[in-house]
C-alpha cells in the first residue's frame, strides 16, 4: 500500500507541462519557420515568407520622434510583408547577394502549440510568437528593433 500511495504522489508531484513539452521534430519546424521568414527576406522569396506568416500577422515596431522623443506604434500585417519581401528580391538580386546574412534563430520557449522565437539579422532583432495552426508552425506575432548603429 506504502509503494502504491508513492507513486500515486509522485505522479501528482510531475508537472503537467511535461506532457506538453517540445519535441525534437516541434524544434526543426519552428526553426524552418523562422528561417523561412529570415532566409525568404534576405533573397526576396515572396513565397517562403508567405509560408511562414499566419495571415493575420501582427509585425510591430516602437519609433521614437527624435524631434519630440514620444514614441509611436508601426505595423505592418502579412500581405504588406510579403509584399515587402518581393521588393527586397530586386535589391538583393541587384547587390549580387549573399553578403552579411546574420540569421541567428533561438527557440526561447515552447508551449503545447505556442512558441516564442528570437531571431537576430543583420539590421534588426525580432521577437516571434509562433503557433501552431492546422497542423504547421506559422508566426503569429512579430515585435521588432533596429540595431543601433555604432556613431
Amino acid at each position: 500500500m506504502k509503494t502504491v500511495t508513492l507513486i500515486v504522489l509522485a505522479s501528482l508531484a510531475t508537472p503537467v507541462a511535461a506532457a506538453r513539452a517540445q519535441t525534437a521534430s516541434d524544434s526543426v519546424a519552428i526553426r524552418a519557420t523562422a528561417l523561412d521568414y529570415v532566409e525568404g527576406w534576405y533573397t526576396g522569396d515572396a513565397g517562403r515568407m508567405e509560408r511562414a506568416l499566419h495571415p493575420e500577422l501582427a509585425k510591430r515596431v516602437v519609433l521614437t520622434n527624435p524631434r519630440t522623443g514620444r514614441n509611436r506604434l508601426d505595423q505592418m500585417g502579412a500581405l504588406s510583408l510579403v509584399q515587402g519581401t518581393r521588393e527586397q528580391k530586386q535589391v538583393a538580386t541587384g547587390s549580387g547577394g549573399g553578403g552579411g546574412q546574420r540569421k541567428d534563430v533561438h527557440i526561447l520557449d515552447v508551449f503545447g502549440n505556442t512558441a516564442s522565437v528570437r531571431t537576430d539579422m543583420d539590421e534588426w532583432i525580432d521577437y516571434m510568437h509562433l503557433a501552431r495552426w492546422n497542423g504547421r508552425w506559422v508566426i503569429v506575432n512579430v515585435l521588432w528593433e533596429l540595431r543601433r548603429q555604432p556613431q
